[in-house]
């Protein structure tokens, strides 16, 4: 594959902790696409991970997550010194300077707002295949 990012509506969000300046959002699943250069479909797939942003300050309160649940993200953005990336994030991920980081869940006006020096992206096992996504299907997934 010669590209990957999470697509951050619709993952799925299964913890969410602030401590001693490093915000850590983990990811139950996580959806993946991938592309390859010259094919027009792409691959959807899921993996857990989590997305770790060190000296950081929260700039809103965390969101309580009810126990056993799983939130679902909504979108947002991922600010990486001059790049933003919009309802998606690159992997790999692992950057110094300005890093921050604003997701919307889903079903509510509770967002997680930091900002901090360092953002890096750990992923976890070994991704999962759900499907392809054809062009005609794209507006679809």
């Amino acid at each position: 594959m010669d590209s990957s990012s999470i697509r951050l509506p619709g993952s799925e969000l299964a913890e969410i902790r602030f401590a001693d300046g490093k915000l850590s959002v983990s990811f139950a699943r996580a959806y993946i696409i991938k592309t390859m250069t010259g094919s027009a479909e792409k691959t959807l797939w899921w993996q857990a991970g989590e997305l770790l942003l060190d000296n950081a300050e929260l700039l809103e309160p965390l969101p309580e997550v009810p126990s056993g649940d799983r939130l679902i993200c909504e979108g947002g953005d991922i600010d990486e010194n001059v790049y933003t990336y919009r309802d998606m994030i690159p992997i790999p991920l692992d950057s110094r300077g300005h890093c921050r980081c604003d997701l919307k869940l889903r079903g509510s006006d509770a967002r997680i707002i930091a900002q901090g020096e360092t953002l890096r992206l750990l992923m976890q096992d070994t991704p999962k295949y759900i499907e392809h996504i054809r062009p005609q299907d794209e507006g679809a997934a």
